[in-house]
């Protein structure tokens, strides 16, 4: 009994993993390795050890070995298959790091001992990518197993996966609900998944999730509003920004934390920019700054409305409504009023 779990869409693919889990009667006989830390001995020795006092075992590998940079054009070349076949050979303990195995033998030696499972053996491989139909390990999941693939829903896709996420933990979502969640979070679907339970808790059993639950209760939503509050300013639309600062208020959202919500989104846009200059495309500039892969596409969008000055006289301009605010100069409402008309202007 074998399984493939891969495709881009690791919430799902555990997701998958879950429920298989809960299908067997495993007990304790149940093996989680690493594919990129234990070595391919290991795993098949667990494989072929019968389960104790229970009808199954399951063994779940997590990953695969990483390529090498001469599997890159070709990830089963036979070279290196052999080479490290060689090694799996000579290895004589029971655990321990991958060091020697390539990424294409790991996975022939894989594929090889699928049909020679014992009965009693339930094998469960999960890649965080969609494998090419070039691969082995594919190939004989295809052919001896069972393969599930799952990939990152897009556009009306999306939009479906939250309604019947929130079907399936006993609610309802309006479909202005469900375009915002999708228009704002993205296909971040652990987050997404959190969100909806976080709201579902808060309508209660059977009850419907609105626009306006997402908004009071939603902190990714509430975020993605201040960047179009952002974008308005960034456009130089201050008609637009002024209504949505005043829709966020309306909505109860505390004009401190509004100002510092706008503040650390110039802070990250001064980086973003910083960064973008060097060379760094989005998914780089998200690593380096430790944001969301949607917030620095955003940003990279936004940068290009602003020169340096206009973003630093922004940041000063943010600095000085806060300490405003703090030391009750001016009221919330006329501080962040005349924050959005002078906001940027250089």
């Amino acid at each position: 009994m074998f399984y493939l779990l891969h495709g881009n869409d690791e919430f799902t693919c555990r997701e998958h993993l879950k429920m298989l889990r809960r299908q067997g009667n495993f007990e304790y006989n149940q093996d989680i390795y690493s594919g990129t830390e234990v070595d391919l001995a290991t795993i098949l020795a667990t494989c072929n050890t019968f389960p104790f006092l229970a009808d199954q075992r399951l063994v779940v590998v997590e990953g695969l070995p990483k390529r090498r940079r001469s599997e890159e054009a070709s990830a089963d070349r036979s070279d290196a298959t052999e080479a490290a076949g060689k090694e799996e050979k000579r290895s004589k303990s029971r655990k321990g790091k991958n060091r020697g195995e390539s990424r294409a033998s790991f996975e022939k030696g894989l594929a090889e001992s699928v049909p020679l499972l014992p009965d009693s053996t339930v094998l469960i491989v999960l890649v965080d990518e969609e494998l090419p139909e070039s691969s082995v390990l594919l190939k004989a999941a295809q052919k001896y197993g069972k393969v599930i693939v799952s990939t990152l829903p897009k556009g009306a896709a999306l939009e479906s996966w939250i309604n019947k996420r929130a079907k399936s933990i006993g609610v309802t979502i309006t479909s202005e609900a469900a375009a915002m969640l999708a228009n704002f979070i993205g296909n971040q679907l652990r987050l997404l998944a959190n969100e909806l339970d976080k709201l579902a808790t808060y309508v209660g059993d059977g009850g419907t999730i609105g626009v306006d639950d997402v908004r009071k209760l939603s902190a990714q939503v509430q975020e993605a509003r201040v960047f179009d509050l952002t974008d308005a300013l960034a456009q130089r639309n201050r008609k637009q920004a002024l209504d949505i600062l005043h829709d966020l208020l309306a909505d109860g959202e505390p004009a401190l934390r509004l100002i510092s919500t706008i503040t650390f989104q110039v802070r990250t846009l001064l980086l973003v920019k910083e960064l973008a200059e060097k060379g760094q495309r989005a998914p780089q500039i998200a690593s380096t700054a430790g944001i969301a892969p949607f917030a620095a596409e955003k940003a990279l969008r936004q940068i290009g409305k602003f020169n340096w000055a206009q973003l630093e006289e922004a940041y000063r301009q943010l600095l000085a409504t806060d300490a405003a605010l703090k030391r009750s100069r001016l009221t919330p409402d006329m501080a962040l009023d005349l924050l959005v008309i002078q906001f940027g202007l250089n």
